[in-house]
C-alpha cells in the first residue's frame, strides 16, 4: 500500500502517522448563537482529549429532500458566522460548496472546501475548489466504487493541488439505504491521500421519511470504531445538542453530550491499531 501524504490544515496535520482528526459540528448553521455554542463545546471536548479538531457546519444545504426543508442562513451570512468562529476560537473551518460561483467567496474563510457526495463528479466545481489552493475534501458519491475516486484525485492534481482528503460515507444499497464497505478505506488510502470516515451520513437513510432523510444514529459509534480499526485518518461526525430538534439530518446525528465518551473509545482503538 502506498504511503499516505500528510496534509497540513493550519496547525493540524492529517495523514501519514499523525493522530486521528475529528471533523465535527452541526449539519447546518441554525443560528449564530447555536453555531458558536456547539463550536465552543466541541473545542473544550477535543482539547481535554487531545484530539485535533476541525469545525464543520453548512451555510447552505442545497441538496435537501424537500423544497420546504431548512437550508441555512446562506452564503454571506453563513460565512460571517464561520469567520467569527474561526477568529474567536482559533479553529480551522470546513464547509461544503454546491456551485462553482460560491467557491471564490467561500475560500476566503474556509480552510477545507468540501465537495458533497452528490457532486463528486462535477468537474467544473472540483477544479474551481482545487484552484483556490485550499485543501479539498471530496466525499465519495453514494453511487461510486472506491477506485473511481482515482479519477477525481487526478482532476485536482491536474492543476497542481495535492491537498486532498477523501471521505467515505457509505454506498447505496437498495432504496433509501446505505451500507459501509470498509474495504473502501484501504482502497482509497492506496491512492496516497488521507481518508476520513463520515460516520453520520453512513447511517443516513436518504429520503427515508418521505420529505426528509431518516437515519439510524445508534450505529454511529460502532461503525466509527470499525473505521478507526481499519486505519482511517479522520472521523467526520455531525453533532447536535438535541438531534430530535435539529433542523437538518437529526436522525443521523450524535447527541453532543455523548460525543466525549465515543471519542475516548476511538482513541483507545486507534492506539491499539497503531
Amino acid at each position: 500500500m502506498r504511503p499516505v501524504k500528510e496534509i497540513k490544515i493550519g496547525n493540524i496535520k492529517i495523514g501519514s502517522n499523525n493522530p486521528l482528526v475529528l471533523i465535527a459540528g452541526p449539519c447546518v448553521i441554525e443560528s449564530e448563537s447555536s453555531a458558536l455554542r456547539h463550536a465552543r463545546t466541541l473545542k473544550d471536548i477535543t482539547r481535554r482529549l487531545g484530539v485535533p479538531f476541525v469545525f464543520k457546519a453548512s451555510y447552505d444545504k442545497a441538496n435537501r429532500s424537500s423544497i420546504n426543508s431548512f437550508r441555512g442562513p446562506g452564503l454571506k451570512k453563513g460565512l460571517k458566522i464561520l469567520q467569527r468562529i474561526k477568529e474567536e476560537l482559533a479553529l480551522p473551518i470546513l464547509s461544503d460548496v454546491h456551485c462553482k460561483e460560491e467557491v471564490k467567496e467561500a475560500s476566503k474563510i474556509l480552510d477545507i472546501i468540501q465537495i458533497p457526495a452528490f457532486l463528486s463528479r462535477q468537474t467544473d466545481l472540483i477544479l474551481a475548489a482545487a484552484g483556490t489552493g485550499k485543501a479539498v475534501n471530496i466525499k465519495k458519491g453514494q453511487f461510486l466504487a472506491p477506485w473511481d475516486m482515482g479519477n477525481i484525485v487526478k482532476k485536482i492534481e491536474s492543476i497542481g493541488n495535492k491537498k486532498i482528503i477523501l471521505t467515505e460515507r457509505g454506498v447505496s444499497f437498495g432504496y433509501n439505504n446505505l451500507v459501509s464497505d470498509f474495504r473502501s478505506v484501504l482502497i482509497m488510502k492506496d491512492l496516497g491521500y488521507p481518508v476520513v470516515y463520515d460516520a453520520t451520513h453512513s447511517v443516513q437513510m436518504p429520503g427515508g421519511l418521505g420529505d426528509r432523510s431518516g437515519g439510524e444514529s445508534s450505529f454511529i459509534p460502532y461503525l466509527s470504531m470499525a473505521a478507526v480499526a481499519c486505519g482511517v485518518n479522520g472521523i467526520f461526525v455531525e453533532v447536535h445538542e438535541n438531534p430530535l430538534k435539529a433542523l437538518s439530518d437529526g436522525p443521523n446525528m450524535v447527541k453532543l453530550s455523548e460525543l466525549e465518551k465515543m471519542l475516548m473509545k476511538l482513541k483507545r482503538i486507534e492506539k491499539a491499531a497503531k
